[in-house]
């Protein structure tokens, strides 16, 4: 099967939409093209490759193996093109990064910033998103590596660096819990509390400890952006829970901000991970960018 034909190319963008219309809008081919050519791939092949449904089109299993077959393909294509021309060395490469918000702001930024003190050719991009949307970038091969928060495997994904990740209360130096070595999630009962929103990974750990527990928190603040939070803390209006790998940059020249960790078992169930595409061979860059990322992850 030919991966750099136009039949897998509309596929892989039907796919990624989930629509053959907008996927005719987007690769600018009439929609009756795209179509024949899906049907001339599942009679190839022998079996559906969608299901059709009144909301769009959804891969099927044959159709998820495909997906992830051309993806991968395709990426591999690309490198030995990249590779034929002197891009995909360490002199002059692009990686491409997802993240979710918490790890843009300090820790990403530092780590480019010393790789690219000895490999100044090595560019980035960087996409801030949801921790699952980061994730799906990289089974999508829009991005060579994620850097995000996870509670649980994930399908056609390879974990480059897996580590458990305690969750701390963030507060003002002078907070009356400042001083603790650590606390459990009770002891914030009192105390005005800034969350993430639901669906976050740390609101998720968060709902469960608290269900466990018995208890019942009213948050003070609400919000799907992580330095809002942090900033209602550093104006001690209250407190918030982060992970300390995306906050220790800001602890460490900050003598204003403490971070204590929480004992309860319940929130300690995440890992941060950095993830790339399930049995793809990397480029060189990334692959040394890769080593740099869990050198810094596992640093002071």
């Amino acid at each position: 099967m030919d991966v750099t034909g136009s039949g897998l190319r509309y596929f892989l963008e039907v796919a990624h939409i989930g629509s053959i219309g907008q996927a005719s809008e987007r690769l600018h081919v009439a929609a009756s093209a795209i179509s024949r050519q899906i049907a001339k791939l599942e009679h190839e092949i022998g079996v559906p490759l969608f299901e059709r449904r009144p909301r769009g089109m959804v891969l099927s299993e044959a159709g998820e193996i495909l997906a992830a077959y051309a993806r991968r393909s395709q990426l591999e294509s690309e490198q030995v093109l990249a590779d034929i021309r002197g891009l995909g060395s360490l002199r002059r490469s692009t990686i491409r990064l997802a993240s979710s918000e918490g790890f843009a702001r300090d820790f990403l930024p530092e780590a480019i910033t010393a790789f690219r003190e000895n490999y100044p050719g090595v560019h980035f991009q960087l996409h801030v998103t949801s921790p699952g949307g980061a994730t799906q970038e990289v089974r999508d091969g829009t991005a060579d590596l994620a850097i995000t928060y996870s509670l649980a495997p994930e399908k056609d994904i390879r974990v480059e660096f897996s580590e458990a990740q305690p969750v701390y209360a963030l507060m003002p130096t002078g907070h009356p819990l400042a001083g603790r070595e650590e606390i459990w999630i009770a002891d914030l009962l009192p105390y005005p509390l800034a969350l993430m929103e639901q669906g976050t990974t740390l609101r998720q750990v968060f709902d469960i400890c608290v269900s466990l527990e018995g208890l019942v928190f009213e948050p003070a603040f609400v919000s799907n952006y992580s330095g809002a939070l942090e900033g209602f803390v550093q104006m001690k209006g209250g407190i918030t829970l982060v992970g300390h790998l995306t906050i220790r940059r800001r602890l460490h020249a900050d003598d204003e901000l403490t971070a204590v960790p929480i004992r309860n078992p319940e929130l300690s169930r995440r890992t941060v991970q950095i993830q790339s595409m399930a049995r793809r061979n990397l480029p060189t860059a990334v692959s040394a960018f890769l080593a740099h990322l869990i050198a810094h992850t596992e640093g002071p």
